[in-house]
């Protein structure tokens, strides 16, 4: 299994690929969308695939995972690190940002996928009565309850934990008949909660690839948000706003990634969320 050795990198002291960070693979369908609308920048992907889920982890535990997978990235010479995982970003960027970039430095950036998706909501929703569809430990952190109410305090939001949905996704299930079940089952109870909702959120970056299942089980009237594009149009609007962080930013259109399970695993499940081969590398955290 070959191992990484970040010293044989090549990029320079300052400017470096933007790195992708998720626990598992879901983190691909944001990278892919980031991709696509800005092809011109170098990508560095991790997944701590051999550590996942961290969704039933407690919070100590996230924040420490996720803050190794971060130095890791930074020691590869990425200066701008997006936590493309929503239980990360609930649970260990706040952190990240405020106790641990001022010393590890502080001209580097940690970003992550809540608050661009909340952000996006305000102008989606007309009614300002949202659902959110996550993960157990996503809901559970109520980071999206929380930022709704931050942003939009005159909305309502319900949420809904979807627990089979990850793995029917990484067992290759999601597009057979079996999976309309457990499907319908959590937008019908997310919808007894709240009947009057007019937008859903899809705050788990696995479930795109369940989409046209969900959006026949939704009521043809209610908007279903995935993140993967309101994530890359943020990334767009924030290098627009700091050239300072885009210059730094290293620009040759290549994506590299790394994986801290077995590579022919990684790159078996990441043909189910790029539609491509790719190649990748293992490392250790």
């Amino acid at each position: 299994m070959p191992v990484i050795n970040h010293m044989m990198d090549e990029y320079s002291d300052q400017c470096g690929p933007i790195g992708v960070f998720d626990s598992g693979y879901g983190g691909l369908t944001i990278l892919r969308e980031i991709r696509r609308r800005l092809p011109e920048y170098d990508y560095l992907y991790l997944g701590d695939n051999a550590r996942a889920p961290y969704g039933t982890r407690s919070f100590d535990v996230v924040y420490r995972f996720t803050l190794e997978a971060v130095q890791y990235l930074f020691s590869r010479g990425c200066r701008l690190v997006i936590l493309a995982c929503n239980t990360a970003s609930a649970k260990a960027l706040r952190t990240i940002q405020q106790n641990d970039l001022p010393a590890i430095d502080p001209s580097r950036r940690v970003l992550g996928v809540i608050r661009p998706t909340v952000e996006a909501i305000g102008s989606i929703s007309k009614s300002g009565k949202v659902g959110v569809l996550g993960t157990s430990g996503t809901v559970s952190s109520r980071s999206y309850d929380m930022e709704i109410s931050k942003l939009y305090p005159q909305f309502s939001t319900v949420s809904q934990a979807c627990p089979m949905w990850v793995p029917l996704v990484e067992n290759h299930e999601a597009e057979k008949p079996g999976a309309d079940y457990f499907v319908e089952k959590y937008v019908s109870e997310l919808l007894e909660k709240s009947p009057d909702i007019d937008t859903i959120v899809l705050a788990c970056t696995h479930y795109p690839i369940l989409y046209p299942k969900i959006r026949k089980s939704v009521p043809e009237a209610i908007r279903v948000v995935t993140q993967g594009d309101i994530v890359a149009e943020s990334l767009a609007d924030y290098l627009r706003r700091h050239p300072e962080m885009a210059s730094r930013c290293s620009r040759g259109g290549e994506c590299r990634y790394l994986t801290t399970e077995n590579p022919e695993k990684f790159t078996d499940l990441a043909n189910v969320f790029l539609s491509e081969s790719v190649k990748v590398d293992h490392i250790d955290l």
